[in-house]
This record gives C-alpha cells, sequence and structure tokens, in this order.
C-alpha cells in the first residue's frame, strides 16, 4: 500500500508499505476513504516530537471503511463506514476510567506517533470499540474528518479548559485550523467577544468570517496594547494558545485578566517563560491538555443537527498520490492560503 513516511527531521517520503495485520483481537483494520494533514505533524517534521521516530507512517485523523475486525471487536464489522479517533482508548485502565484517553497507558495518542498512522492506504486501530465511531448515514465523510482531531481539540483543550463562559471575553491567538475550531467551538457559550490574533491576514479575514468580533494582525508588536485597549485595559477572561511557540505563549500571559485563563492547545518544542514577576498575584489559571476525545459524541450530534460546519475548515483537496504536494501547500499556508487539505486514499 502507499503511505507517507517519517524518515527523519525534515526528510518525508511516499512509499510502497505492507498492508498491516491485526495484531491483538480488539484491533481493527480500516481502508482510508479521506485522511488529512495536521499542524502536529509538521511539528514532527521539525524533530520537536521525538517518540515519533524514523520509519513511521504519520497521520492521526480520518475516515474509512472497516477492513478486519478482530474476534473481539464488539461494535464494528467489515464494511461498516467510521470516524477514526486521533486518541485511541482502552476503556479500562486508570485513565481511560477518568475520561482522560489521551494517557491510556496502551493507547492515547499513538496513531501517526508511536504506531504506523493513517496517511496511508490501510491503518490499524487499536482497542476499535473505544477508537472507532460510526458514520451516520448521509453525513457528509470530509466534514467528519474535523472531528478525527481539530473540533475536539479545540473545543476540549481550548473551550473547555478555558472556561468559557456567556458574555466573557476570549482572545485565541493563532488563527490556523486549531485556532478556527476553538473559534466555531467557544460560540456553542455565547461568549461577548472573541479576538483573534495571528500574522496573516487572510485567516483574520476567515475568522471573522466565522464569527470573531475582532482581529488583531500582531505582526506590529501591539497585540497586548491593542487588547487591552479592546477590553477597556482589564484584558481577556480566556486566552487560548493555538501556535504552540515561546512569542505566542508570552501574548496570552501579557493579555489575561486577573482570575482569567490561559488555556494552552500548541504543541511546544521549545522551553517558554513564565512570567511570574507580572502574574503571581494575579489569581491566573494555566491549563495545558492533550485532547481526549470525550466530545467527539457531542460533537457528531450537533454536526448532525447542522449547529456547526467544520467544513468550512476546508481549502484544498489531493489524492494520496499527491500527498507531497498536500504537505507543500500545508506547510505554506501564508501564500497557499491553506487551513485543512484532504486526501482521498480511496475516494
Amino acid at each position: 500500500m502507499k503511505a507517507l513516511v517519517y524518515l527523519g527531521p525534515g526528510k518525508k517520503a511516499l512509499e510502497d508499505r505492507p498492508k498491516p495485520e491485526l495484531a491483538a483481537p480488539t484491533d481493527a483494520i480500516v481502508r482510508l476513504t479521506r485522511t488529512t494533514i495536521c499542524g502536529t505533524d509538521l511539528h514532527i517534521l521539525k524533530g520537536d516530537v521525538p517518540t515519533c521516530q524514523p520509519g513511521r507512517i504519520l497521520g492521526h485523523e480520518g475516515v474509512g471503511i472497516v477492513d478486519q475486525a478482530g474476534p473481539a471487536v464488539a461494535t464494528f464489522k467489515p464494511g461498516d463506514r467510521v470516524l477514526i479517533s486521533c486518541i485511541s482508548a482502552c476503556g479500562t485502565c486508570a485513565y481511560c476510567r477518568k475520561l482522560m484517553y489521551s494517557h491510556c497507558t496502551t493507547g492515547g495518542w499513538i496513531l501517526g506517533n508511536t504506531i504506523d498512522g493513517t496517511q496511508a492506504e490501510f491503518v490499524r486501530i487499536p482497542h476499535a470499540d473505544m477508537s472507532l465511531y460510526p458514520i451516520p448515514d448521509g453525513a457528509d465523510e470530509e466534514a467528519l474528518v474535523m472531528l478525527s482531531d481539530i473540533l475536539p481539540t479545540g473545543f476540549e483543550c481550548g473551550v473547555l479548559n478555558g472556561k468559557v463562559a456567556p458574555g466573557s471575553t476570549v482572545a485565541i491567538v493563532g488563527a490556523g485550523p486549531i485556532g478556527l475550531a476553538a473559534l466555531l467551538t467557544a460560540q456553542f457559550y455565547a461568549p461577548a467577544e472573541i479576538i483573534m490574533i495571528d500574522l496573516d491576514d487572510n485567516r483574520l479575514e476567515m475568522a471573522t468570517r466565522f464569527g470573531a468580533t475582532a482581529t488583531i494582525n500582531s505582526g506590529d508588536g501591539n497585540a497586548p496594547a491593542t487588547v487591552m485597549k479592546l477590553t477597556g485595559g482589564r484584558g481577556v477572561d480566556t486566552a487560548i494558545e493555538a501556535v504552540g511557540i515561546p512569542a505566542t505563549f508570552e501574548l496570552c500571559e501579557a493579555i489575561v485578566a486577573p482570575g482569567g485563563t490561559i488555556a494552552n492547545i500548541g504543541v511546544h518544542g521549545t522551553k517558554v517563560d513564565l512570567h511570574l514577576e507580572h502574574l503571581w498575584d494575579r489569581n491566573v489559571t494555566i491549563t495545558t491538555r492533550l485532547v481526549d476525545t470525550v466530545s467527539t459524541p457531542m460533537l457528531l450530534n450537533t454536526l448532525r443537527a447542522g449547529r456547526i460546519d467544520p467544513k468550512r475548515l476546508i481549502t484544498h483537496r489531493f489524492a494520496l498520490d499527491h500527498i507531497l504536494d498536500a504537505y507543500e501547500t500545508f506547510a505554506h499556508a501564508g501564500s497557499t492560503r491553506a487551513l485543512k487539505v484532504i486526501i482521498e486514499a480511496h475516494p
């Protein structure tokens, strides 16, 4: 089968690989129909994720059709259309019992990290009963790909951890796909203001269409002052970091109001300074999280009811044969205006 393989920092290739086989009775083999590229895949290619070793097939998102199901898989059978969760969960370990599926002792974020992932024609899914979701009849598969990772990530790590509430003020630093997913799902809670901050005017324009009440291009270095002006000098109740670099986290530190929350989503590959000399007396909460995907069933229902349209995040489509072109497009979003790219494996 064809697969996108990580070969070390800065290196990747489309290779022929053997079709995966069942390794445990709880496994399923899924034939991919659609997958995508995540910002985390770019972090891997930068060398920011040492758990992902050269030779690994990348990707942790997608939809497809069950090709094989192990004898202990009770919920799915060959031919079923499924959504693949970016998080694999056994459902029985101590962390799973706390609904912290991201820290499952035999799962968590393993796809495209410590086991082969979804940017291929087939993928092995451990703990299939807990790690797959049936696709409702008539559902749009492209929209569902957005529920593998970015929508639950933006919602759980940003909106829920950030304690977004009716009438509150929210700033989202980073208007890429994850930041825009946080923007879409923050509106479930009717905050009074959602301020999007980014360096890319195209993405800020997109954020306005998606519901942002104000946008700030931080390229002039005056974003903190602009936020303070917009909030009457108070700052924001929730600052969501959706990039994963020191400058954006420190920007969140500068704009959070007393009693507010900094909710980190970004994947950080280098250290960040925590300015306690400014924050020690401000009753600020800082949260970190890897998505647990506990919200996926709710988001599926919301999508089915037409309350959210994640397909708006999709800007480009490629065949799996052209996934290297897709990576170039996604990695140079400033010039290509890419948000999410869809890769068709078996259209």
